[in-house]
């Protein structure tokens, strides 16, 4: 199993709820339809960042596989220009 986590931070000009409302919407409904993602939610962060990714994939490959999914990449389409600064973990349990 593989646990990939990303920490984000939003456009100051963003209003934040509503973006990471469309963030969860536009992911999360992914499980199930993407082989190999087990599990996916978004959450707001309280810390230095906005909010937070925290999804858990089959095996590596599984998660390489999802980056490059037809639905994965259309749901990006959705909130990527919300997005300013992007840091992932990616790492085997």
């Amino acid at each position: 199993m593989v646990k990939h986590i990303v920490l984000y931070t939003l456009k100051e000009d963003v209003n934040k709820e509503e973006a990471i409302a469309i963030v969860a919407d536009a992911l999360e409904g992914l499980v199930g339809k993407i082989p190999g993602l087990n599990w996916m939610e978004i959450n707001a962060s309280k810390g230095g960042m906005d909010y937070a990714l925290y999804s858990e994939f089959e095996s590596w490959e599984a998660l390489e596989k999802y980056q490059k999914h037809p639905l994965h990449l259309m749901a990006k389409e959705k909130f990527h220009h919300f997005i300013e600064n992007r840091y992932c973990a990616d790492y085997e349990f």
